[in-house]
């Protein structure tokens, strides 16, 4: 449950600063996102937040004491944020959306930063892509799936974000070493090994 409550109020001028990005507001208040955790200034050029995802702030030092992370992009009061927590904000999202469709825009969108520097920041940090990662963890949860026996192969794919089913397969296999049928009829309770 949020228990964030933002400082100041939302007006309709405020809204309009904030869809526009409208420079002339950055010192007058910094609007923070419900969904994503970061806080930007009202002239950041990331795509506009949801109205009931908005919170307003006086200052950045407001909305860090809030527990939201300052934009990678717009760098509300100078703040720049450390690579290591943008990819543990990128980290979050994809652990939080990993069955959606994610693409390196998607993400960057989201996280406030543009495709080529998360994809370099991500790799630089945890040593794998933002997508090697993605399939990682969707593997992990269909693993989890295939344990109960009567799930269909392609319904498992699907539920974790692969719609193509030989993709899924073939992933699975290269990432596991057995094929998604042949992992839910080996299970009898233990844990599979996932190769790096």
């Amino acid at each position: 449950m949020n228990n964030k409550q933002g400082t100041l109020s939302l007006t309709e001028d405020w809204w309009h600063a904030i869809t526009h990005n409208d420079k002339s507001y950055d010192d007058v208040f910094i609007y923070a996102v419900l969904s994503t955790g970061i806080c930007c200034r009202p002239s950041c050029k990331s795509r506009d937040p949801k109205r009931e995802n908005i919170l307003i702030y006086n200052d950045v030092d407001e909305a860090i004491a809030e527990g939201f992370r300052p934009c990678k992009r717009c760098k509300p009061g100078g703040i720049h944020l450390p690579d290591e927590e943008w990819v543990i904000q990128i980290k979050q999202y994809i652990d939080a959306n990993y069955h959606e469709p994610l693409t390196l825009q998607k993400l960057a969108d989201q996280c406030h930063g543009s495709p080529y520097h998360l994809q370099r920041t991500f790799k630089k940090v945890t040593g794998v892509t933002p997508i090697e990662y993605i399939q990682q963890v969707r593997i992990l949860h269909a693993i989890k799936k295939l344990q109960s026996n009567d799930r269909v192969i392609a319904k498992v794919g699907a539920d974790v974000g692969f719609y193509n089913t030989s993709y899924f397969i073939t992933l699975f296999k290269n990432i596991t070493g057995q094929t998604p049928k042949q992992y839910q009829r080996s299970y009898v309770g233990k844990e599979v090994q996932v190769n790096d």
